[in-house]
């Protein structure tokens, strides 16, 4: 039974409509300041592998790295995660949203104005979102 707390997490059964918006999503996020930066390159990665194992998140990386600038609007992103991932666990999508932008330590206007798009889009309001990045902050102290 000890040894369950030692093994990584089963990754996620795969949905390949919101899986792919996710990780098109945490993409955005980086990008949208104008300055991918590898460690948000990074972040995303490890994200995506925590979230959906090895193999299926480094596919996922390397096609909404592909995908994401013809990906249309946000709303188009965010419609298949607020689909597919239900209300309580969509939180936890705000927190990696979080993490990719609070990552280089400054936080740009097209940043906020995604996060309040995105919170919006999800059915959270401004108020989830602020939890969110708050419980993010405190994470990385």
């Amino acid at each position: 039974m000890i040894w369950k707390l030692f093994q990584s997490p089963a990754p996620v059964e795969p949905r390949p409509e919101g899986d792919l918006a996710l990780a098109m999503l945490l993409v955005r996020a980086a990008r949208i300041d104008g300055d991918y930066d590898p460690a948000e390159v990074d972040l995303i990665r490890a994200t995506l592998i925590r979230r959906f194992g090895a193999t299926r998140g480094a596919a996922l990386m390397a096609e909404a790295e592909a995908k994401e600038a013809q990906a249309g609007d946000t709303v188009h992103l965010t419609r298949p995660i607020k689909e597919l991932v239900p209300l309580e666990e969509r939180g936890a999508v705000l927190q990696d949203l979080w993490r990719i932008v609070l990552s280089d330590n400054r936080r740009d206007p097209y940043e906020d104005g995604l996060m309040r798009l995105v919170s919006n889009l999800l059915g959270l309001s401004d108020r989830d979102s602020a939890l969110a990045r708050q419980d993010v902050q405190r994470e990385v102290g």
